[in-house]
């Protein structure tokens, strides 16, 4: 079966450097774990793949669907381009944190498989969290909608909707107000109308 395409490169998670090699990379988590620099894109994405079975990923994230296990994954994926010595010690460090994700990821998924009462209240809370992002940001566009028809109005040579002592129209001010001086403390008498 043919590769599947990703990119710009051609595969997932793999890039093309400046100096003509291949980088394959990896997400786990909030951390992207190189794998090391290539002579080609399709090997690059053989490092891709075995990484990728190492971590417990689907093969419908595999670049290659003609492997079915770890093992075949790691014998056709070729070692990175190690020239100098700090190539060496750095491709040793990639391993390490590779072994640390794969634990890692094989913990979390336990942790899951035990424990779904948690998760399901950390995806409840995630959605609300996002809700009430989502809620304030629309709630902060609508005031500055509002404050922007409001000087479109007085600019205009029209009244003020806002009568003098609405909340409304200073709080919408101070949200919307671009030139505030560094040393105004706020306590000036000055009138918004």
């Amino acid at each position: 079966m043919p590769p599947r395409r990703r990119g710009a490169s051609g595969f997932r998670g793999v890039r093309l450097r400046p100096n003509g090699g291949y980088y394959s990379e990896i997400r786990s988590g909030d951390l992207r774990l190189g794998l090391g620099t290539y002579g080609t894109a399709r090997e690059a994405a053989r490092a891709y793949d075995a990484a990728a079975w190492r971590l417990g990923r689907p093969r419908g994230q595999m670049n290659f669907q003609d492997v079915y296990t770890l093992q075949q994954a790691l014998d056709v994926a070729p070692p990175p381009r190690l020239n100098t010595t700090e190539d060496r010690a750095e491709h040793v460090e990639r391993q390490r944190h590779l072994l640390v994700a794969q634990e890692d990821e094989r913990v979390m998924g336990e942790w899951r498989r035990r424990h779904p009462e948690d998760v399901a209240y950390w995806a409840r809370r995630c959605e609300e969290d996002t809700r009430r992002r989502h809620d304030s940001r629309l709630d902060r566009r609508r005031r500055k909608a509002l404050a922007n028809a409001q000087s479109d109005i007085v600019a205009a040579g029209g009244r003020s909707f806002f009568t003098e002592n609405d909340d409304r129209w200073l709080d919408i001010w101070l949200d919307t107000s671009d030139d505030t001086d560094e040393d105004d403390d706020g306590d000036d008498d000055s009138d918004v109308e």
